[in-house]
């Protein structure tokens, strides 16, 4: 783990180039709109490593599947978000020769994403290998308030030389994604055009027929003055440029606003889209600049109205989660329900870009508190949608009724090639059902249920009730073959979690029926013919709630996180070699499948998420248990021990992994931060310090806060949207204080005493328990 960026509690500052931390710089660095975005490329040529990314959401393809033998069921492709058209390019060269920093010595180089206002700056100085020194300034936007827009402001400045600089800006297509197999590409051209000041280029997808169109415009500016240069139109496969010759003197600083436009077949017809593409363009250019710089400023001070947290006291703590909040907010922003979130968002390629169970565990949670209800509703009915998608995965692997969500996804189907995964982390049903819970519970609105949910939570317990079997001499009903969250135990008999999902779904299911029945009868009767309900279904759900097997070790009184979970040899982590470690890079996978050691929160992820259902004791006794044997070497992990650790008063632990989910990619804890961010997890970030240090809890429609100071912070705040109400909450060491910066009023429980957060009101809680 190497820390080379600055401590900056509104900024990611890099204060020296290093091409050993470029890949990873350019994921940290990256910037997005929620419809497209891009890693931190440069914008000259740069021939040392780097990992070339522009993507464009809901844009994929579903690339052929490589396994070592077929198994029936398996996926036919692995979805990939494709890198699209290279908008940001403009290579310059000075007498002949190109400004590449792999190249040249570099001095006073600075890099800064700056999270306030949405914008990614750099500056440097390079001395060329003739001896010429130019300094550099450049300033980037993927707008906010323009989707289809990027702008980029590049300046040079020849220090110690007067010559000509040429400066190239460009659109190339002619790119492939890092782990494409067997190196193809995907993209064929399709028209494009450049002239004097411009040019666009359309690409399709070689399969599924996406259209992308990007164009682009610029002006050059010499010595605060316009330049009227003639340029010379370059087109080439796949690639439209501008050159132009601009002659200097020492001292006088060439501007180059580039400012583009991507377009897709998604959004537009085909025809339209140069249409489409040159007229968001010419808006933007006649806007200029600096209007876009301010209008994104404004943009992003309204997201962090709704989202910021504030610590006071602790300024690493406070970069990081604003460093989560930040890639959050700019990879998704529920405008558009056929849309998810990826694990890696705008920030590279790896796992495809494709839909997880983390969107639902791990995603909905900060939606709902953080942006208008519909925004989450939106990422349930993205499900929704997919919902007959899910029921052929279930036939494909044999199943005669139910539906299956797949494990990895872009439209609905498994795109996903692991078998251990694909067949039998089957848990992820079970996700998409807590989120349904999660947002009625949280927003209280029912009306979901009769429009989308039901279906859903439907056709999951119909899965769940043929993926058990009764074992007589139990009397239980069993679940065989499966992988829990524990990724590092395949094809296990029993996983308590799956076990216990299963059968909460079963019981929710049927609450939301008989809700529906008492409340929405004419909707009810519609859904129970249109799905062709049996009582004789419901009856037998009832038989798998009272009779699920749950293995359980009652000496220790814990939960076992499968049949046989106690044959292993229990050693805590502790006790390894830091030359273990990480034990998926050191170990074999022999080994890893036959040690005790956990990846993530398996038991404990079914704690959190069924916590109402289990007193203090129980939670205590299992975290005790399996912490300790825990290694933490998934992004999803540490929130969700920070969380419990935070209610069990375990008060370091719930700091140690709360820095550690918040400073993953920051400080590059799993060496892997140059395949891209852990996007998904960092909404863990946001629940550690919400649902964890603020004990925030939606309990029968009421909102309940157990906070508490972790003891290295001085204060701390953050703002929930509940039920039409924004609130922020400030702990210090003795008070809670509930702000209400909304006109509806707030009931609330802060600990064990009821208020009322009148608008525009706020209340004072005084007394913290001590927490040890």
């Amino acid at each position: 783990m190497k820390q080379y960026l600055k401590v900056d509690e509104w900024s990611i500052v890099e204060e020296s180039f290093d091409p050993q931390t470029q890949e990873i710089s350019e994921s940290v660095f990256s910037l997005g709109n929620g419809y497209m975005g891009g890693r931190a490329n440069f914008e000259e040529q740069y021939s040392g490593p780097s990992l070339q990314g522009s993507y464009m959401a809901g844009v994929y393809y579903p690339d052929k599947t490589r396994v070592g033998w077929w198994k029936n069921g398996y996926p036919e492709y692995f979805a990939k978000v494709l890198n699209s058209t290279n908008w940001i390019g403009i290579d310059i060269d000075i007498d002949g020769t190109p400004l590449d920093l792999a190249s040249s010595t570099v001095s006073e180089f600075r890099r800064v994403l700056n999270m306030k206002e949405g914008t990614l700056s750099r500056s440097f100085t390079a001395v060329l290998a003739d001896g010429k020194e130019v300094k550099v300034e450049s300033i980037r936007i993927v707008s906010m308030t323009r989707r289809e827009i990027g702008a980029i402001r590049y300046s040079v400045t020849p220090l110690n030389f007067a010559g000509t600089i040429t400066v190239t800006p460009y659109l190339d297509g002619d790119i492939k994604n890092k782990d494409s197999n067997y190196d193809e590409k995907f993209w064929n051209e399709v028209e494009k055009n450049g002239f004097p000041g411009g040019g666009y280029l359309t690409l399709k997808t070689k399969k599924l027929d996406f259209h992308v169109t990007t164009a682009m415009a610029y002006d050059i500016v010499v010595a605060g003055e316009k330049l009227e240069a003639e340029a010379e139109p370059v087109l080439r496969d796949k690639y439209v440029a501008n050159i132009i010759q601009v002659p200097v003197h020492q001292g006088e600083q060439v501007v180059v606003y580039k400012y583009a436009a991507s377009v897709t077949s998604r959004n537009y017809g085909l025809g339209q889209l140069v249409e489409a593409a040159q007229s968001a363009l010419q808006s933007a250019r006649e806007a200029g600049f600096v209007a876009l710089l301010t209008e994104q400023a404004d943009a992003w001070k309204d997201k962090w109205k709704e989202s910021d947290i504030i610590i006071e006291g602790d300024p690493s703590a406070q970069q990081a989660i604003r460093f989560n909040i930040f890639q959050l907010n700019q990879t998704y922003t529920g405008e558009d329900d056929r849309l998810n979130i990826g694990p890696k968002g705008f920030t590279g390629e790896k796992y495809g870009g494709s839909t997880y169970w983390d969107t639902e565990a791990y995603c909905v949670p900060f939606y709902l508190s953080t942006a208008d209800a519909s925004i989450a509703r939106n990422l349930l009915i993205y499900r929704y949608k997919h919902l007959e998608k899910a029921k052929e995965n279930a036939l494909k692997l044999g199943f005669t009724k139910g539906a299956l969500y797949p494990m990895v996804t872009m439209n609905g189907e498994e795109c996903h090639n692991e078998w251990e995964i694909t067949f039998e982390e089957i848990h992820r049903n079970g996700a998409i059902a807590y989120a349904i819970y999660n947002y009625v519970n949280y927003t209280g609105d029912k009306s979901y249920l009769g429009q989308y949910g039901l279906e859903v939570l439907t056709e999951i317990s119909r899965f769940w009730e043929e993926r058990v079997h009764y074992a007589p001499h139990k009397d239980k009903y069993v679940m065989l073959g499966v992988t829990g969250p524990n990724e590092y135990e395949n094809n296990v008999n029993n996983n308590w979690y799956t076990n216990r999902i299963a059968a909460w779904t079963l019981e929710y299911t049927l609450e939301a029926l008989a809700y529906l029945r008492d409340n929405e009868e004419s909707r009810y009767t519609e859904l129970v013919d249109k799905l062709d309900l049996l009582e004789s279904e419901t009856e037998k759900w009832q038989d798998i709630i009272d009779k699920m097997y749950y293995p359980a070790d009652e000496e220790r009184g814990i939960f076992l996180q499968q049949d046989g979970f106690l044959d292993k040899q229990i050693i805590p982590v502790r006790e390894l070699g830091q030359e273990h470690l990480p034990l998926n890079q050191k170990w074999s996978w022999d080994r890893i499948l036959r040690s005790c050691y956990i990846k993530q929160a398996d038991v404990l992820q079914g704690l959190y998420f069924l916590n109402d259902r289990y007193d203090l004791e129980t939670k205590k006794r299992n975290f005790d248990f399996y912490e300790p044997i825990t290694v933490h070497e998934s992004s999803l992990s540490p929130c969700i021990h920070s969380v419990l650790a935070c209610e069990l008063g375990y008060k370091e632990k719930a700091y140690e992994m709360y820095l550690r989910t918040s400073r993953l990619d920051l400080d590059n804890y799993n060496n892997d931060t140059e395949d891209g961010c852990h996007t998904t997890s960092m909404a863990g970030t946001w629940m550690s310090i919400v649902h964890g240090f603020g004990g925030l809890r939606v309990q029968d429609g009421r909102l309940i806060l157990k906070p508490f100071n972790p003891g290295h912070w001085k204060s701390y705040s953050f703002k929930i949207m509940f039920r039409s109400s924004r609130l922020k909450v400030t702990v210090t060491d003795q008070t809670v204080t509930v702000a209400n910066e909304t006109e509806t009023p707030a009931s609330i429980r802060i600990y064990d005493k009821e208020y009322t957060v009148n608008g525009l009101g706020e209340v004072t809680a005084q007394g913290i328990p001590v927490i040890i």
